[in-house]
């Protein structure tokens, strides 16, 4: 249901950036607005992953440099039977994620560098598994997608002001038309972007507590990052709103309301359908504190399901005689 609805939701979206370039330049507008957004389409799709990253500034990162937060994305993406991501580091203290990429075998996951020192293994695991649901269901490239739309038809909106009052242009219906192109179709268009938003981070949300094994651990998650996005600024985000709906918590500052303009469901009913979602489930772990770190030979509380459980294959299990850098995080 949700796969319908966003594509009649993107289809709408096309629709109306061709109706922006109609009110502005009548037949011929809405031909040169199709190839625009058929351009812009297309351009996004081979080129969103490196868009997003390059916006905020994100380093890859491997095994190596980080052992902890690389071998969790790579049994997540094992569970969930997807190809490996490119793994990033944001330098941001706004603990947040998102995931970005047109489809699994090119797709890229990203966590601040304050998501990393907040939360505890568990926690981080939730976040991951969430971004990579959205790769899996292809979310990524969609969102993508209706974000430069939508910034699209906004800058339509800018031209109809400059440019569609001039009676020599093809505009059918004058004055009306300028200020439906300058006010209700860039509103329109942020609200179906939000629309398609929403729709997805409830699906995130649930397929993630899957692959991760105890929705729980997102739910624990989801409350401290919304509790921090509030008060340390993003200012990368800032710079590039149209962004925004990328992250697991919107990045904004004064986006606290779920009410028509958020861009993401209310966290109170995303932790809540979770926590119901456990109660089926019969997931009773809370996360560890966020230094909470595994020692050789210490399992996992017995109700975990995630990847990790079992003597093999544990990311967060460390030797004492291991490097010292593991200690403290792929961070720093």
């Amino acid at each position: 249901m949700n796969t319908v609805r966003t594509a009649m939701l993107l289809a709408f979206m096309t629709a109306l950036f061709m109706g922006v370039g109609y009110l502005i330049g009548g037949s011929s507008g809405m031909v040169i607005a199709f190839v625009i957004a058929a351009g812009m389409n297309l351009f996004s799709y081979w080129n969103a992953d490196k868009m997003v990253l390059s916006m905020y500034g994100a380093r890859e990162v491997d095994e190596r440099s980080a052992p902890d937060y690389y071998g969790i994305v790579k049994q997540l993406a094992a569970r969930a039977g997807l190809p490996m991501p490119r793994v990033f580091i944001i330098d941001s203290p706004q603990p947040n994620a998102f995931a970005t990429g047109r489809n699994p075998q090119n797709a890229a996951v990203a966590a601040s560098t304050g998501l990393l020192q907040r939360l505890s293994h568990e926690e981080l695991a939730g976040v991951m598994a969430h971004e990579l649901s959205h790769v899996q269901h292809r979310d990524t490239l969609t969102m993508t997608i209706t974000a430069t739309l939508a910034g699209a038809i906004s800058m339509l909106g800018n031209f109809a002001f400059f440019f569609g009052g001039n009676r020599d242009n093809n505009n059918p219906f004058g004055f009306v038309g300028v200020l439906v192109a300058m006010i209700v179709a860039p509103l329109a268009a942020m609200l179906v972007q939000m629309a398609i938003s929403r729709t997805r981070e409830y699906s995130a949300d649930r397929r993630g507590a899957e692959i991760c094994g105890n929705p729980l651990w997102l739910a624990s998650a989801l409350k401290k990052i919304e509790q921090a996005a509030t008060a340390v600024p993003n200012i990368q985000a800032e710079r590039h709103p149209a962004t925004a709906h990328l992250f697991i918590i919107n990045p904004l500052s004064g986006e606290r309301m779920d009410n028509l303009f958020s861009t993401h469901p209310n966290t109170e009913n995303r932790i809540a359908a979770l926590e119901a979602m456990a109660a089926r489930m019969g997931a009773s772990d809370l996360p560890r504190g966020p230094a909470a770190r595994f020692t050789a030979g210490e399992q996992p509380a017995p109700r975990s399901q995630g990847p990790w459980d079992g003597a093999r294959g544990n990311p967060w299990r460390r030797s004492p005689s291991g490097p010292k850098g593991l200690t403290k995080g792929p961070w720093s």
